[in-house]
């Protein structure tokens, strides 16, 4: 493939720096926990369903805790003591503790080894979840193989988990490879994760973990039909966001929605809940073999895609390096760009290839994933799907490897199936007459492309000096990402966060820190 000339010693300080800001981050993440985080434990130690008054029992066992200030040394040993008391299993002791049968310190006459000894057990069985998904992947994979990249990703959003499903087939006929659900609207703002399956939601279905057990059946289907593996993407992000991380590895989600800085910018959560939640969420990932994908988009909806580039790279390179923290490898980091300049700008399309190409060659290993044109989708329909074909051409040029397929309608309503159709008819017919065009062509060295790639690479290099020396959680404080401010101690979650007690426990966490799965 066609290269920019760029020096190696400067890509390497960007990476540096970005190391360094995530680990500033980090030193945050060590001393606090979160509501969320703790109730992800239970969840993967096999707590599931809901009391009598429909809340979920992940949720009443942590408040219960809470209620009796005990929380700040996590939940993990005061429930492994519970199910000592109560000699049955995760869910049926979460039912007694819910039904205030027994209560989390109603039994201490239990030595400290026992209840270690219990504890050990309990993360030993999450993990043991986490290597079983990674495991019935990867024997699908070995039996139905992979599409070529770019692999085309669609979107289905019904708010029917059944209708979605009609929809995510007629894709897959059509040559969809990768089937995302929407979230039902504000789903992020939930801080529980919905129980069952549904019927009803609002531009998209909720996402819970019997919905993603229906899609996983209905995709299984489709990949054994059409003779190639289909991959299930939902949202791991918002006040949930290790939670549905462990719901997907539960139903073998392939890759989850995950972003470090989305949620706190576009959602008003607090910072500290999203790293927090985040890091945990990322480790899950890491054992389950589950693909990320980052929202570097969606800065371009509220800053100019030419001005504001070096921070979607900037971003880039920080989700790269808090990734890198909790574990995952570079083939599971699907790091996300977007096709989004103003048409009207001359030469618009040599500044996308730029960007494309240098987040290409930034990122060599990672399945990174290209969003369409949606900013300045046009009402008429055939300008519309005129810009899809140009981002469809850049895409394959620059060798991206996932391709959200443009809609011509994008933003006006939830896609028909023909229209979803029709955009994979371009899709196809670019991708198949363009197959080589990047390994055939080659970037004058001083000409507009290499330039401006060099431009935005000097540009993020400034920028990530400045985060450097003021924090990661400043910068976003003062509004250098997405032209949006935050507060450090405002947004949404952050009465869910805490600091760690110094008998603070969470042996899944340990366990996973010390193996890269």
């Amino acid at each position: 493939m066609a290269y920019i000339s760029l020096n190696q010693k400067q890509l390497d300080r960007v990476k540096d720096l970005a190391k360094g800001v995530s680990g500033q981050v980090q030193q945050v993440i060590a001393k606090y926990s979160s509501v969320s985080t703790e109730r992800t434990l239970l969840r993967l130690y096999g707590v599931d369903g809901v009391d009598t008054n429909g809340t979920p029992l992940p949720n009443r066992l942590v408040d219960l805790l809470s209620g009796t200030n005990h929380l700040q040394n996590g939940i993990s040993r005061a429930f492994a003591r519970a199910m000592l008391a109560s000699g049955k299993d995760a869910r049926s002791t979460a039912e007694l503790l819910a039904r205030n049968e027994i209560g989390f310190h109603s039994s201490n006459t239990f030595p400290l080894e026992k209840i270690l000894a219990k504890e050990r057990e309990l993360a030993q069985s999450a993990l043991a979840v986490l290597d079983e998904s990674r495991q019935r992947k990867e024997k699908k994979r070995a039996t139905i193989p992979l599409p070529k990249e770019p692999w085309r990703y669609v979107i289905v959003a019904t708010g029917n988990i059944h209708e979605d499903c009609t929809q995510a087939k007629s894709a897959v006929f059509a040559g969809a490879d990768i089937i995302a659900v929407i979230r039902s609207t504000a789903q992020s703002l939930l801080d529980y994760v919905p129980y069952g399956l549904t019927t009803e939601g609002f531009a998209g279905t909720y996402a819970t973990q019997a919905n993603f057990r229906i899609m996983r059946e209905a995709l299984d289907e489709a990949s054994q039909k059409h003779g190639r593996y289909i991959r299930l993407v939902n949202y791991s992000s918002g006040l949930c966001m290790a939670e549905i991380a462990a719901c997907a590895a539960f139903e073998d989600l392939d890759i989850l929605l995950n972003d470090s800085m989305y949620g706190i910018l576009f959602r008003d959560i607090n910072m500290k809940r999203t790293f927090i939640d985040q890091y945990f969420s990322r480790l899950i990932c890491t054992r389950a073999k589950i693909m990320i994908n980052t929202g570097e988009d969606n800065y371009l909806t509220t800053s100019d895609a030419i001005d504001s580039a070096y921070t979607v790279t900037a971003s880039q390179l920080i989700n790269e390096a808090m990734a890198k923290r909790a574990g995952l490898p570079e083939d599971l980091m699907g790091l996300g760009h977007a096709f989004e300049i103003d048409p009207h700008v001359e030469n618009a399309f040599l500044y996308e290839l730029a960007h494309a190409q240098l987040a290409r060659q930034l990122f060599p290993g990672a399945p990174l994933k290209y969003m369409p044109p949606t900013k300045y989708k046009s009402p008429d329909l055939f300008f519309s799907h005129c810009m899809d074909t140009m981002f469809n051409l850049a895409s394959i040029t620059t060798g991206q490897s996932i391709h959200l397929g443009g809609i011509l309608s994008e933003a006006t309503h939830t896609p028909t199936m023909q229209e979803r159709y029709q955009a994979l008819c371009s899709i196809n017919y670019v991708f198949h007459i363009a197959r080589s065009l990047g390994d055939e062509i080659e970037f004058k060295k001083d000409g507009f492309i290499a330039k401006r790639a060099q431009k935005v690479l000097d540009e993020t290099e400034k920028f990530l000096e400045e985060i450097h020396s003021m924090g990661l959680m400043e910068a976003i404080a003062r509004g250098r990402f997405a032209d949006i401010k935050r507060p450090m101690d405002g947004g949404k979650g952050l009465d869910g966060v805490f600091e760690k007690g110094p008998d603070y426990s969470n042996p899944l966490m340990e366990m996973l820190e010390k193996t890269e799965g």
